[in-house]
């Protein structure tokens, strides 16, 4: 995938890695814009699109956990891939990062090549998504728009979808019917291989299914197949 024209949004108050970041991007084939704080990189998203997000969790003015929440609000770049860099080893803060619609963590110190093989996977990943343009996909009471990636009820509701979101639903209706184990999901989902226990694949599931009100004990639509994955048991129907 080129990544001429490929633009990336950085916010990190540490200017030694904004600079970092800058100049190994840059020299990747990217525009990269930097900015130290919140409100400058909100600033910056309103004055101009970009086609990636990197968040730092901890900034002075506010935390990336709201400007990824605000990011999945936008009016124009909701469904940007967007990476959170955070220092902490906490796994709740990775935790909360992919509920609110991140799609890839990274802890510090981190190494800019493997920040730029994420970037390269999500921007993939994003442009596969598009390759249905224009096609709408029924499964049991729901309806996706394939170009949109608006998801609707049929009682009329519109959910919204992240981009995590949205990879991981077109993985079950491009193979209905079929188990999916854990490693085709973070393949498909993330663009790479998953570390071992790595618990992202089971909570984009849990994410998934509370978004398609799958929430019955067992889930009905995206079953759980102990030991192999998970499976979505339903008809897809193009339209």
């Amino acid at each position: 995938m080129t990544t001429a024209g490929k633009t990336i949004l950085l916010v990190d108050d540490d200017q030694e890695i904004r600079e970092l970041l800058d100049t190994y991007l840059t020299r990747a084939g990217f525009t990269v814009r930097t900015t130290g704080d919140g409100q400058a990189f909100r600033q910056a998203l309103n004055e101009a699109p970009a086609d990636l997000a990197i968040l730092d969790v901890m900034l002075p003015d506010e935390d990336g956990f709201s400007l990824c929440r605000w990011v999945r609000q936008h009016p124009r770049q909701a469904q940007m891939p967007i990476i959170m860099l955070t220092a902490s080893s906490d796994e709740a803060d990775r935790v909360i990062g992919l509920e609110l619609g991140a799609d890839d963590y990274l802890g510090k110190p981190f190494s800019p090549r493997e920040l730029q093989a994420r970037i390269k996977a999500l921007l993939r990943r994003a442009q596969f998504g598009q390759e249905r343009a224009g096609e709408v996909v029924a499964f049991d009471d729901w309806r996706l728009d394939m170009i949109s990636h608006r998801l609707f009820h049929a009682d009329g509701e519109e959910v919204f979808l992240s981009g995590a979101d949205f990879a991981l639903l077109k993985l079950f209706l491009d193979n209905p019917q079929q188990i999916l184990d854990r490693d085709t999901i973070g393949n498909a989902t993330r663009g790479r291989d998953l570390m071992p226990l790595d618990r992202i694949v089971d909570m984009a599931v849990s994410r998934l299914r509370q978004r398609l009100r799958d929430t019955d004990k067992p889930p009905r639509l995206i079953r759980t197949v102990r030991g192999s994955g998970y499976l979505l048991a339903a008809s897809v129907v193009t339209a």
